[in-house]
């Protein structure tokens, strides 16, 4: 999730300056990819993966790739997150009622949601069309969706919005922010009267075969398939994905073999496999046009351009523990997914390897910097804790030869236990006001965070020795002198 804010800026750069010019395409086979994914895998530790390649309505490749985080093998048919790609899902849903006449989308939300209420008058002009391309006002910065009440449901994640005001005019700046799309898929049981799990198994998963593909609403409803990885020196840890609600905005749970199906159906006009078509080529199209806020974001999808320079359509997907992307390739007919159980934008890194293979040009290699950050961190910490310990045992030798401006310095010590306390806050700051988690940032960097809570509880021990030091020190002087 946080890193695709900032991969997105970089592709609204990217579409804005690169023409669009037409790549070489490699009659690529099923044994080329594994070999790129499997080489990947080799070079970065990750434990699994599932990948999906597709070419017109023909399957290059649906396969899994090493073991879920219960030992498990990954096959075709596992299901894993799907992230924010989740928001292609709920984009055509909404587009699919405006395709019916059930709504338009440039109606307000209020016209179709009446229970939609915020504490700002504006929010009446949020258009449905706002919330899909990112563009309704609603940010982080104010409406804050991980650090603010828990919400469980679909109907309560719009309640959550009451007491939150805009940060923009509706359809005036672009900000990514999940509650758009959580808004929207509240938007799709009310209109279309269905729960939206079930809403999107009759009018996609079921006519596009996909059968192991479905929605859930926080991260107490994954299933161990779809559970991930953190990363410490290089070495994945399996742990359970922090608590969050994701659906709508990053809900869905799919496969490579129902992904396959999905890229088919988008690189087809709406019409899948099975010869059933869930959308109008308008439609469709519809979902890949940007807006001219955003420049490249459209609804659900981001538009812009390869290395080589041809048109792409994609999206990527963060959550804390793994990562999905998927991309389409007008000039070739190529459609790509991927879904990996290890956070740290493992699934976009294939994805732009198995991109440089279709388009004939030498996948960068991969590489996995962090075991050498983490080392360095991790180095860190244990000479702190070292420096702590020293501290601590020489406290009353520190106390016996003590000066007023020494012992001034001590409030000092009570920094890093302040950054600790409030380090995401600091990180929400670094990427622009996103609203971050605390648990969050031990996810994202946890040799960092582990060096910090080292650090802390170093200096607070350090200074609780010298507190009490210096007041011994100062009580047996207060007594030689009075005596």
């Amino acid at each position: 999730m946080l890193s695709l804010i900032l991969s997105t800026a970089l592709l609204a750069t990217t579409a804005a300056t690169a023409p669009p010019i037409a790549a070489a395409t490699a009659d690529i086979t099923a044994a080329d990819i594994t070999a790129v994914v499997e080489q990947h895998r080799e070079r970065t530790g990750l434990p699994g993966a599932a990948v999906a390649v597709t070419r017109g309505d023909a399957v290059v490749l649906a396969a899994g790739y090493g073991r879920t985080p219960g030992g498990e093998p990954i096959s075709a048919r596992t299901p894993m997150a799907v992230a924010s790609v989740s928001k292609s899902f709920t984009a055509l849903a909404v587009a699919r009622l405006a395709e019916r006449g059930e709504l338009r989308l440039d109606d307000p939300v209020r016209a179709h949601l009446p229970e939609f209420r915020m504490a700002d008058p504006r929010a009446a002009d949020i258009t449905v069309r706002h919330l899909l391309d990112q563009t309704s006002g609603l940010s982080d910065t104010t409406h804050r969706s991980f650090t603010g009440p828990e919400v469980r449901t679909l109907r309560e994640a719009v309640a959550a919005m009451r007491d939150s005001t805009l940060a923009a005019d509706p359809g005036t700046r672009w900000e990514y922010h999940n509650p758009n799309y959580q808004l929207a898929a509240r938007l799709v049981e009310v209109v279309g009267g269905l729960p939206f799990d079930e809403h999107l198994r009759r009018t996609v998963f079921e006519p596009l075969g996909m059968r192991d593909s479905r929605t859930v609403d926080t991260d107490r409803d994954l299933p161990p398939s779809a559970r991930g990885h953190v990363r410490v020196l290089g070495v994945p840890i399996a742990v359970p994905e922090p608590p969050a609600f994701g659906n709508g905005s990053g809900g869905v749970l799919s496969t490579a073999d129902d992904l396959a199906a999905w890229l088919i159906a988008q690189n087809s006009g709406g019409r899948g496999p099975t010869g059933a078509s869930i959308a109008t080529p308008a439609t469709i199209a519809a979902t890949r046009t940007p807006s001219a806020v955003s420049d490249s974001y459209a609804l659900g999808w981001s538009t812009g351009v390869t290395d080589s320079g041809a048109p792409l359509v994609d999206h990527g997907g963060d959550l804390f523990t793994s990562t999905a992307y998927q991309a389409l390739l007008p000039n070739s007919g190529h459609g790509i997914a991927v879904t990996a159980n290890a956070a740290s934008g493992e699934a976009q890194e294939i994805g732009a390897r198995l991109i440089a293979l279709v388009e004939g040009r030498q996948p960068p290699p991969s590489s996995d910097p962090y075991p050498v950050v983490d080392a360095v961190l991790l180095g860190l910490a244990a000479c702190g804790a070292g420096l702590a310990v020293r501290g601590v045992v020489r406290a009353r030798r520190w106390a016996a030869r003590r000066h007023r401006w020494t012992a001034a310095r001590l409030p000092l010590l009570l920094l890093p236990a302040l950054l600790a306390a409030t380090v995401h806050r600091v990180v929400g700051f670094l990427y622009r006001g996103r609203d971050v988690a605390w648990l969050q940032v031990a996810y994202l960097f946890p040799a960092f965070v582990v060096a910090l809570l080292v650090t802390a509880a170093g200096c607070l021990a350090v200074l609780a020795a010298r507190a009490v030091a210096l007041r011994r020190a100062t009580g047996k002087n207060g007594r030689l002198a009075a005596g």
